[in-house]
C-alpha cells in the first residue's frame, strides 16, 4: 500500500500461507469459523420466520440431466418474492438447486460455488461428479445446529459426469446423507404433486425439448395443488428458471422458449385442467 513517498508490503497472515486441504471451506472452518453459515450461533429457542423457497425438480434426458425450479418463495401464508432464483450452476458440469430457508441456502450455494473453483485452482482439474455431490453434503453437515432451531434447507444436485458420459442427479437429507437418484427426483412443498408427474410422464432416453416441456409440466402440477409453489404467472411474464446439463456445460433455458413451452402447457390444459391423457 502506498503512503504517498513510498510503497510498503502488508505481509499475508500465517493462515494463508501455510499448507492445508483444497477445501476453502475447510479453511475459512478452521480460521474464521464465524463465517461459515452453519456456525452461526442463535438464541436457544429462537424462532424466525424467513422467506422459504419451495419447488426444484431434476430429471434425466439422453443427453445429460434437466433442473427446473418455480420462482416462489413464500413466509408463512404470504408470499414473500415472486421471482426468486432456485436454480444455480455450481460450476462448469453441474448445478443445485434450493428448498428451505431462502437465505441460508443461498449463502450455501455460493459458498459451494467457491469451494469447487478453489478446488480447481489448488489441484488445476475438476473434482469428480461424486465428489463434488459429497463435498455438497458435508456443508450441508455443517448446518445441522441451525436446522435443528428451524432454519432447515435442502438442495438438489446434478451434473454431467465427463467420465462416464451420462447425467446423475443426487439427493440429500438434512443430516448431509448423501443418495443417488434414478431417473428424476423434486424437493420442497410441492414435491409431492411433482413426483407424481414426473412418475407418469418420465420415459429413459428422452429428448431435451421433451424433458424441459415435461419438466415445465411437473411444475405446473405442484403449483396447482400447492399454495407455496408459484405457477407460472403469464400476466408478469415470470416463468420457472431451467437449466440444461451436457457434456457442453450447463445453460440456462432463455426466457422466450420458456414462454413457448409455458404457452404449449396451458393451451394442452384448457378444459382439461388435470391433464388427463
Amino acid at each position: 500500500m502506498s503512503d504517498g513517498s513510498s510503497t510498503r508490503w502488508r505481509r499475508l497472515d500465517d493462515a494463508y500461507l501455510a499448507t492445508g486441504s483444497s477445501s476453502f471451506a475447510e479453511f475459512v472452518g478452521s480460521h474464521r469459523p464465524e463465517l461459515l453459515p452453519g456456525r452461526r450461533p442463535l438464541p436457544v429457542g429462537a424462532s424466525i420466520d424467513a422467506p422459504h423457497g419451495t419447488t426444484v425438480l431434476a430429471l434425466l434426458h439422453e443427453g445429460g440431466a434437466i433442473m427446473a425450479g418455480d420462482r416462489r418463495a413464500t413466509m408463512g401464508n404470504v408470499i414473500a418474492n415472486r421471482d426468486m432464483e432456485k436454480v444455480f450452476a455450481a460450476d462448469g458440469y453441474s448445478a443445485v438447486g434450493i428448498a428451505g430457508t431462502a437465505g441460508i441456502a443461498i449463502e450455501l450455494v455460493r459458498l459451494y460455488q467457491v469451494e469447487l473453483e478453489h478446488y480447481e485452482k489448488i489441484e488445476g482439474a475438476i473434482m469428480s461428479l461424486e465428489g463434488k455431490a459429497n463435498r455438497l453434503a458435508s456443508m450441508i453437515r455443517g448446518n445441522l445446529g441451525l436446522a435443528m432451531q428451524g432454519l432447515t434447507m435442502i438442495p438438489i444436485y446434478a451434473g454431467f459426469d465427463v467420465e462416464e458420459e451420462v447425467g446423475r442427479i443426487f439427493s440429500y437429507d438434512v443430516t448431509g446423507g448423501c443418495y443417488t437418484e434414478a431417473g428424476h427426483h423434486c424437493i420442497g412443498s410441492g414435491s409431492l404433486f411433482a413426483r407424481g408427474a414426473l412418475k407418469k410422464l418420465w420415459r429413459p432416453g428422452m429428448a431435451e425439448d421433451r424433458a424441459i416441456s415435461i419438466a415445465v409440466e411437473a411444475l405446473y402440477d405442484a403449483a396447482d395443488d400447492d399454495a407455496a409453489t408459484g405457477g407460472p404467472d403469464v400476466g408478469r411474464q415470470i416463468w420457472p428458471t431451467v437449466a440444461v446439463i451436457d457434456r457442453n456445460g450447463v445453460h440456462f433455458v432463455p426466457e422466450d422458449t420458456l414462454s413457448t413451452v409455458v404457452e404449449s402447457v396451458i393451451e394442452a390444459r384448457r378444459g382439461n385442467p388435470g391433464g388427463a391423457r
